[in-house]
């Protein structure tokens, strides 16, 4: 068995990304919108939580820029290399989320951009529980997939192979609501990845709150 077929899916495809995947994204004008909405939103040095952190760029990097703590955890070990390098005043783990020790009501913020994909509904509907419970009542998420009625399914990337598992829009967002958050907005909208193999993706982003009791 070759070593590559011993890692997650997920960590073979972000690997061999690396920096492409970055360049790709970077003109995502929702992506950066979203952050700014959060960054509004979390008090003065706020604990964060970037869920399939990348690159670091650019959501950790506007995180610190804008003065919070942040924590970023990625499968791939190379998107970790790359982090580390371009955001060094970040924190980033390689680790699953699906296995992240999160201590309860201890984040103010967290980040979860496209990271789900990879996993089965059930994981990603027990992941977003997991978060929800990381958040301080009170706190702000960020949230963004491709909504798609599709379940383990094989499609391009950027060239490159990989099953995907999602949700269309309204079982997403009833998902991120059964786990325990207010959704306040969402956006859909269609991106192009700067990249000669991409297309058009349909991208949704929700902008949602864990609320306090009773509230």
């Amino acid at each position: 068995m070759r070593h590559e077929d011993q890692r997650p899916p997920a960590a073979v495809l972000f690997d061999a990304l690396g920096a492409d995947y970055e360049k790709a994204f970077a003109g995502a004008p929702a992506h950066r919108q979203a952050l700014d909405w959060l960054i509004e939103r979390l008090p003065s040095g706020a604990r964060t939580l970037d869920v399939g952190s990348g690159t670091g760029r650019p959501t950790a990097a506007a995180l610190v820029e804008a003065g919070h703590s942040v924590l970023g955890v990625d499968i791939s070990p190379v998107m970790v290399e790359l982090a580390v390098r371009q955001v060094p005043e970040a924190e980033f783990r390689q680790a699953d989320v699906r296995e992240l020790p999160l201590e309860p009501a201890s984040l103010d913020g967290v980040c979860v951009f496209f990271s789900l994909l990879q996993m089965s509904r059930a994981e990603q509907s027990a992941v977003l529980r997991r978060l929800t419970l990381a958040l301080k009542p009170g706190g702000h998420a960020v949230l963004a997939t491709v909504p798609a009625d599709v379940e383990d399914v094989e499609v391009a990337f950027m060239g490159q192979p990989v099953r995907a598992t999602s949700f269309g829009e309204e079982d997403f967002t009833g998902m991120v609501e059964a786990a325990g958050l207010t959704v306040l907005a969402r956006h859909s909208v269609v991106f192009t990845p700067d990249h000669p193999a991409a297309e058009p993706e349909p991208h949704l982003f929700l902008h949602c709150r864990r609320d306090e009791p009773g509230r």
